[in-house]
């Protein structure tokens, strides 16, 4: 950290108090520890010493053993570190000058919060560096930078503990409004009605993998749910189409809403009936919430960034991926089945926090073929990973 107040010709984000009373508030009661293990993890704090001592009470605490100034200072002094850190009269001083020792968790966010701010220092820092650089393409740069401003966002949101009582009493709520409706589907319709019956529609953060070999209609098959979706029941849906470009998908909607077949218009050989059905299609597509996006090879960065994007925008209330194996994962990923495993954890992290259906397709393998029995199972799935789970 003195680096990088060197560097800057500054004194970095820091909070010395706030990271003195974390301490002092957890020798005086280690009760308070929980608290603050939830919001630190120990490269928070500025000051070296602090970190070392915050250190030597997590390794305490894993070994269940007794935790105050005694034992803080036995243990750095079996280190032989409890002199760099100012001795036992320093530790002494942490807890006889903390404000209050049941307020470990307000002082622990203090230090995390200006951790925080000195990472994003330094990742601009960084980021500047590249830019200035060369030898890097714009979209790496890109990419590399969404990583870690993300990872930053990412650890400081962490979702708390609830009790028993507060969860049953919010899903007796839930259970009521449903017996209110008595609605067979209480998700996102797809009007395919035995569908429908299995599922009670697309469920809220739920990730929905469509799975088949090539050509077998999956891409079909979803956008006649993002049809149905939109146009019947009125949810905006987003759709991401790794495989087609947005002129094909639309054509398949026209010509399935047109019952105008496909191939005609591909040869362009269609009658004067044809065009007139075409042409009403389009106009019931006007004001229809579906959007596209057909950017190739899309990362999973980029798609969760762009699917915020249309939630704030059009409250978009799905999002379908065609498909799966053609996104890219992180940079730095060597194995194949690595990085779909990581892109499906993406997705469904994606659809917890936009809390709305994902429904991804992808490709089963050629084994389904080999067997007598076609029916697909789960380990058929291509490069399946954490997909299967």
């Amino acid at each position: 950290m003195d680096a990088m107040a060197a560097e800057l010709g500054k004194v970095p984000p820091q909070q010395l108090e706030a990271e003195q009373s974390v301490l002092g508030g957890i020798l005086l009661d280690s009760g308070g520890l929980p608290a603050a293990l939830e919001v630190l993890k120990g490269d928070e704090f500025y000051r070296d010493t602090h970190r070392v001592i915050f250190q030597a009470i997590q390794e305490l605490f894993e070994r269940n053993a007794t935790i105050d100034l005694l034992t803080v200072c036995d243990h750095l002094g079996q280190k032989n570190l409890l002199e760099s850190v100012g001795g036992a009269a320093y530790l002494a001083s942490l807890a006889e000058a903390v404000p209050s020792a049941s307020n470990v968790a307000a002082y622990a966010r203090i230090v995390s919060d200006k951790a925080v701010l000195r990472r994003l220092i330094q990742v601009s820092a960084e980021i500047t560096s590249w830019c200035y650089a060369g030898g890097k393409k714009i979209d790496e740069i890109l990419d590399q930078a969404e990583t870690v401003i993300f990872s930053l966002a990412e650890r400081r949101v962490r979702s708390g503990y609830h009790s028993i009582k507060e969860v049953v009493k919010k899903s007796i709520h839930i259970i009521e409004e449903l017996y209110d409706r008595r609605e067979m589907v209480t998700g996102v319709p797809t009007h395919f009605r035995d569908l429908d019956k299995l599922t009670a529609g697309f469920q809220a953060s739920d990730l929905i993998i469509i799975a088949g070999r090539p050509s077998m209609g999956k891409t079909a098959f979803a956008l006649n749910i993002a049809r149905n979706s939109a146009v019947e029941s009125r949810v905006p849906v987003g759709v991401f189409s790794l495989e087609m470009s947005k002129e094909q998908l639309a054509m398949r909607l026209l010509c399935a809403e047109a019952r105008v077949n496909s191939q005609k218009i591909r040869s362009g050989f269609l009658s004067q009936d044809d065009c007139a059905k075409l042409i009403t299609a389009a106009g019931q597509f006007n004001d229809v919430p579906i959007v596209i996006d057909d950017t190739p090879a899309i990362s999973t960065l980029e798609l969760r960034a762009k699917a915020r994007r249309m939630k704030a925008d059009m409250d978009v209330g799905m999002i379908m991926v065609d498909y799966l194996q053609l996104m890219r994962g992180r940079t730095g990923i060597d194995h194949r089945e690595q990085e779909i495993s990581e892109i499906s954890r993406s997705l469904k992290a994606l659809a917890k926090e936009l809390n709305i259906p994902v429904v991804a397709l992808s490709q089963l393998n050629r084994k389904v073929e080999e067997r007598s029995d076609k029916r697909p199972i789960l380990s058929d799935l291509r490069e399946s990973g954490a997909i299967e789970q």
